[in-house]
């Protein structure tokens, strides 16, 4: 199965192009076994695919192209993918045009139930909003930066947080250029 999907895809990455450290990834759940059901995959992609926390939503702009693949597994992945990172709006936009039969998309949506199981942490900002990865959340208050020498001026604007996985009252962000941690209490989606 190796050597066909190595002809398959030129000894690339079927998600994002890249030929380096490519490997051989079966999509679970298996259906049937075989080469549909496998892609080759680069470290970037399988790692942050495993580690949703490790995620670069840039790096998956490239899901704008292998979407299009023939091969069932690249369109599951991709789909998985672009669900994950929704929040974005970009990823939202491509989910619209994707087309999946049901048995795909039943496929795709196979692990999603226990993502979700797996997921119980829930992040909350200062209305009591659900915070996710991605989002644009506001400061509430002004907060003076342990060991950055400087103040978050309420009103700021923080793009593209982090959710802390292990603590739902913890996010993280860049603030004046600055990774900082940021209680969930003072910030508003």
């Amino acid at each position: 199965m190796e050597s066909e999907l190595q002809a398959r895809s030129q000894g690339n990455c079927e998600l994002c192009g890249s030929s380096a450290q490519v490997t051989v990834h079966q999509v679970q759940p298996e259906q049937h076994g075989g080469a549909d059901e496998a892609l080759m995959i680069c470290q970037t992609c399988l790692s942050q695919y495993e580690q949703p926390e490790t995620v670069d939503v840039n790096h998956w702009r490239c899901l704008n192209d292998s979407m299009w693949s023939q091969v069932p597994a690249v369109q599951v992945m991709a789909w998985r993918m672009l669900n994950r990172l929704r929040g974005e709006g970009w990823p939202q936009d491509l989910l619209d045009i994707l087309y999946l039969d049901d048995a795909m998309l039943a496929w795709a949506k196979a692990t999603e139930s226990q993502e979700e199981a797996t997921s119980t942490v829930e992040h909350r900002d200062s209305n009591g909003v659900v915070l996710e990865n991605g989002d644009t959340v506001t400061l509430v208050k002004d907060l003076n930066v342990k060991g950055g020498g400087f103040t978050a001026k309420r009103g700021t604007a923080v793009r593209g947080i982090r959710l802390v996985a292990d603590n739902p009252e913890h996010i993280e962000g860049r603030v004046n250029g600055q990774l900082i941690v940021i209680l969930t209490q003072f910030v508003k989606k």
